[in-house]
């Protein structure tokens, strides 16, 4: 779980364009700390980890959806909001790829 969980930091701090040395400086930490937990050598403590989701403007179901049982509503949700910029045409076309894996999973 912690591997999982510092993977998804380190996504999306480096999709913000933040590096290692940057937000362990903003977040008090060192650069050698910050990248243990990326790795999940660490467990990651709560007030980091707040610091952390406030560092990067996430909600804390972007980190855990992976982890906690209830987050396929926040699946679904970041696939829509991820669907929502796209014209309307490539929307279609993505979404009938979306239904045949889905007709897929069930069998």
């Amino acid at each position: 779980m912690e591997k999982l969980i510092g993977r998804k930091i380190q996504y999306f701090r480096k999709k913000k364009g933040i590096t290692q040395e940057q937000l362990s400086e903003i977040l008090g930490i060192t650069p050698h700390y910050l990248s243990a937990l990326e790795r999940g050598i660490y467990n990651i403590k709560i007030e980091t980890l707040i610091k952390i989701l406030n560092t990067l403007d996430l909600s804390a179901d972007e980190i855990f959806c992976d982890v906690v049982n209830k987050s396929c509503s926040i699946t679904a949700n970041r696939l829509s909001s991820m669907l929502e910029d796209l014209p309307a045409e490539e929307q279609k076309k993505i979404l009938a790829v979306v239904d045949t894996m889905i007709e897929n999973a069930k069998k």
